[in-house]
């Protein structure tokens, strides 16, 4: 795997050749909001809600899938594809700083 350093929330952090945290302790809002503008997402309070759904699962080991986010009890499927357009789970997983869910290509 190839790796690169970015800057991002004004520190350089490590990432992978898909933009994907290396390390996940790396991840802060700042960081988030500079990834987000990569993939041209301004982060609200739902995305940032969303962001830690997203962390606080990887943390705990479990899978990640959008159903999961759809059942999360903050936002439907539907707004996840609004919040997160064009493939949500991949790119809210990389502005998350997790790395990319298993089920996504």
């Amino acid at each position: 795997l190839i790796m690169a350093t970015k800057t991002l929330g004004g520190k350089a952090i490590e990432v992978n050749e898909e933009g994907y945290l290396v390390t996940t302790s790396d991840w802060n809002r700042e960081v988030a909001a500079d990834l987000a503008k990569e993939e041209d997402i301004e982060l609200t309070d739902t995305h940032f809600a969303v962001l830690e759904f997203l962390r606080n699962k990887a943390d705990a080991g479990d899978t990640i899938t959008i159903r999961s986010v759809g059942k999360s009890g903050i936002i439907d499927i539907k707004q996840f594809y609004t919040l997160f357009p064009k493939g949500p789970l991949k790119k809210a997983s990389k502005i998350a700083g997790i790395s990319k869910p298993s089920s996504c290509v």
